[in-house]
């Protein structure tokens, strides 16, 4: 599955590379409604294309995000105060007795002041990092859809809720950020052949076991660990990955779009790696065949997903 990735999260390169508008109307919500409190992710990345505002409606996204923002180093302000008061505290208890609640105390409050510096300090920058444009369930960002003929950039967060089914979905079913090739037609039957869209990747990350990804079988009484992989395609491009999404509607709650990204059985270097599914890139020339899908043939759609990019992927430990 695809637990997180590095995606293109400046909706004016989907606007360049496929000739598409910009659901302005969606980015102004997704905005409104953080602003208004909602606990809606959404990456740096795709704040900062907002930067430099190129219309009337563009500066009213600008302005969303900068009151968010001076919300946020508020916060964070009043909680940095808080916490330099705490260290100060323990330094002094420490100082005539050590004790355990002293040095404990002394810990917390200085990983809580390198942590608020670093998103004070997150805020504020202005040169891009990588990070910026990484995703995890529950982020949002840009997806390419067709609508009235028309090829249209939309926020959608990455995890779907079905449209018509209970907000619950998300708790019940926390992986539907990924959608099985091989369960199309089952749970995601609703969506497949009628809601598709495209997320721009250029590396993925993946959770998997140590032992597998070296090769080997536990040792007897060997613990196994973690790693985070990060699969990058070779050569290097941006991979146009397959999804499918939804627009949900309930009462008294806001409209959300959202979507999950297409998985399948991995190439033989990613299974090599220890994982077991990959997402689909699709292919350039059938990015129209992939957003304008006919529901009375769904094995064109199948024929799409099969007839993929195919790069091969490197991978190396995720920093």
């Amino acid at each position: 599955m695809c637990y997180s990735a590095q995606i293109q999260a400046d909706y004016r390169k989907y606007v360049r590379m496929f000739g598409a508008h910009m659901g302005i109307h969606e980015f102004a919500q997704l905005f409104f409604e953080r602003a208004e409190g909602s606990k809606t992710k959404i990456p740096k990345a795709m704040e900062d294309a907002f930067a430099n505002p190129q219309s009337d409606e563009e500066c009213e996204i600008k302005a969303l995000i900068d009151k968010y923002n001076t919300q946020q180093v508020a916060t964070l302000e009043r909680d940095l105060f808080k916490q330099r008061a705490r260290l100060a505290d323990a330094e002094r208890s420490l100082q005539t007795k050590v004790t355990k609640a002293a040095t404990e105390s002394q810990r917390i409050a200085t990983d809580k002041i390198e942590w608020t510096l670093g998103k004070l300090e997150d805020i504020r920058r202005t040169s891009p990092k990588a990070r910026d444009s990484r995703i995890f369930p529950g982020h949002y960002a840009p997806i390419l859809v067709v609508e009235n003929g028309q090829r249209v950039v939309k926020p959608m967060r990455y995890q779907c809720r079905i449209a018509g089914k209970p907000a619950n979905y998300d708790v019940r079913f926390p992986g539907t950020y990924n959608a099985r090739r091989d369960n199309l037609g089952g749970f995601w039957k609703p969506l497949f052949g009628y809601s598709h869209g495209i997320l721009v990747v250029s590396s993925f990350y993946e959770n998997v076991s140590r032992a597998k990804m070296e090769g080997r079988e536990l040792a007897d009484g060997e613990k196994d660990e973690n790693v985070i992989l990060q699969f990058e395609p070779q050569p290097t491009h941006d991979m146009l990955v397959a999804c499918l999404w939804s627009c949900w509607t309930g009462k008294g709650e806001p409209d959300l779009l959202s979507f999950a990204a297409i998985t399948d059985e991995p190439p033989p270097e990613i299974a090599a790696a220890g994982h077991d599914r990959c997402i689909i890139p699709i292919k350039p020339e059938n990015v129209d065949a992939w957003l304008n899908p006919d529901a009375s043939d769904l094995a064109a759609q199948y024929a799409t997903l099969d007839d993929r990019d195919r790069p091969y992927y490197e991978h190396r430990l995720a920093a």
